[in-house]
C-alpha cells in the first residue's frame, strides 16, 4: 500500500449492527471502514434471497464509488444459501463492480477450518434450521465433517446482535460441551455476522477446550491479509 490508509469495503444486511462494531475494535491501525448496507431484516431464505437479488449489486456499485482496496461480502448463512459455486460468483461480481478483491464470509471460514486441520467441527448459529442446513452443506461440500449444528431460531435480523455473550457461550455449551469433551469435534465456530460471539471466543474456547472460529474473525483476518 501507499502512504494513505487502506481502505476495506464491508457489505453488509441492512439491519446488522454487530460486525462494524467487531471490525472496528480489531482493525489494526492504517486501515479505514467504509461501509455499503444491503436491506435485509429478516434472517430467513425468503429474506436473504431478496437481498442477493434485489440489494447486493447495487451495494457494491455504491460502495465502489468510495474506492475500496477490498471488498468483504458480509452475511455468512446468505453467503452460504445457493451453495459455494453461487458464493464465489457473486464475489466475482462484486468485484466487477467495486474494482476490489472480494472476500466472502463463509469462503474465509471454510478456509479457516480448513487451515486449523480438524475434519470435524460443531457449529452453533443464531439461525433457523432452513439456513443451519445450508451451513452445513457449505462445510460438509470441503469434506469436513459438521458432527452437530444448534441454532437459537431467531428470524428477526436486528434481535440477532442482541443475543448477550453469556447465552452464547451457554448455547455452545450445551450443543457442543459433550462433543468436545470426548474429542468428536477438533474446531467450534459460531456462525453469523450479527452475532456477539467474536468477543464471546475465547469464552466459548476455555469452556469447550477446542479452538473457535467466528464469522467476523475469520473473514476480517482474511480481508487484513490482503491488505498488508
Amino acid at each position: 500500500m501507499t502512504d494513505r490508509q487502506a481502505r476495506l469495503g464491508l457489505m453488509i444486511p441492512s439491519s446488522n449492527t454487530m460486525m462494524e462494531t467487531d471490525f472496528i475494535r480489531d482493525l489494526p491501525a492504517g486501515i479505514a471502514l467504509h461501509t455499503a448496507r444491503m436491506f435485509m431484516v429478516d434472517t430467513t431464505a425468503a429474506g436473504e434471497n431478496r437481498m442477493l437479488d434485489e440489494f447486493a449489486l447495487p451495494a457494491a456499485r455504491d460502495l465502489g464509488s468510495a474506492r475500496p482496496d477490498v471488498v468483504v461480502f458480509g452475511c455468512t448463512s446468505a453467503g452460504a444459501l445457493r451453495g459455494n459455486d453461487y458464493d464465489a460468483r457473486l464475489c466475482e461480481q462484486i468485484g466487477n463492480v467495486t474494482g476490489a478483491p472480494t472476500v466472502s464470509t463463509i469462503a474465509s471460514v471454510r478456509d479457516a477450518i480448513r487451515a486449523s486441520g480438524a475434519d470435524s467441527v460443531g457449529v452453533i448459529t443464531p439461525y433457523v434450521d432452513e439456513l443451519n442446513e445450508r451451513i452445513r452443506d457449505s462445510i460438509e461440500a470441503d469434506g469436513i465433517r459438521v458432527a452437530a449444528i444448534a441454532g437459537l431460531g431467531i428470524t428477526d435480523n436486528f434481535e440477532i446482535a442482541d443475543v448477550d455473550a453469556d447465552e452464547i457461550v451457554a448455547l455452545a455449551a450445551r450443543a457442543l460441551g459433550e462433543l468436545a469433551r470426548s474429542g468428536q469435534i477438533g474446531l467450534a465456530f459460531a456462525s453469523c455476522t450479527n452475532f456477539g460471539a467474536m468477543a464471546a471466543r475465547q469464552a466459548i474456547a476455555d469452556h469447550l477446550g477446542v479452538p473457535v472460529i467466528t464469522s467476523n474473525q475469520a473473514v476480517l483476518a482474511a480481508a487484513v491479509a490482503r491488505l498488508i
